[in-house]
């Protein structure tokens, strides 16, 4: 079946932690560990409820900073350093946008309520045909239904249809409903299997 849609996950794979020092000097000076830091802001509750959108991402940064012991009104500090080793990859929003328009090109993302504006505030909104964000569709990755959802808005059946994730867990549940799925660990393995598939005959 002829290849029509490609999907892309946004943290991970568009946006990566380039750079650890930020999150490693924020870590210290808050007298924990690395992974301690960064299961307090991605995995606690109100994250997880971030995330499919029971709150909205400005209570969980509340949460966060009360968690931490922070003032109240220090979030826009600790989310300068805690992000601040991250990159968007230009290269790779340029590669998307050369797919269109001969392929339909996707988000698949696991995100919190400001994924959208932040997408759009750094000028490649119209990379995509369209956005999946599970605070707004109320569905999350690896789940099936996240995928199914990304599949009827772009009009595709699965096997017309490939997603790149950085987590293997998400390649697992794309493969589940019948994508094709690239584990995304380094661009140029991932984009070179990903032209594999489109070339395919």
């Amino acid at each position: 079946m002829t290849l029509k849609a490609v999907y892309f996950d946004f943290g991970g794979v568009i946006a990566r932690t380039e750079f650890q020092a930020p999150r490693q000097h924020l870590a210290e000076r808050l007298g924990l560990e690395y992974e301690d830091l960064l299961r307090i802001i991605f995995d606690s509750k109100t994250a997880a409820q971030a995330t499919v959108g029971k709150i909205d991402e400005e209570e969980h940064w509340a949460a966060t900073l009360k968690a931490l012991n922070l003032p109240a009104d220090g979030r826009q500090a600790l989310v300068d350093e805690f992000f601040g080793g991250d990159v968007v990859d230009r290269q790779l929003i340029t590669y998307m946008r050369s797919l269109r328009p001969q392929y339909k090109v996707g988000l698949i993302s696991n995100a919190w309520s400001g994924l959208r504006g932040y997408i759009a505030s750094q000028g490649f909104a119209d990379a995509f045909d369209h956005m999946i964000i599970s605070a707004e569709v109320g569905l999350a990755k690896p789940g099936a239904a996240i995928f199914e959802l990304a599949l009827e808005k772009l009009e595709v059946q699965p096997a017309e249809a490939v997603f790149l994730d950085d987590f293997a867990e998400n390649i697992a549940g794309a493969r589940s409903v019948g994508m094709q799925a690239i584990h995304f660990q380094q661009p140029e393995t991932a984009l070179a299997e990903l032209e594999q598939i489109l070339n395919q005959p």
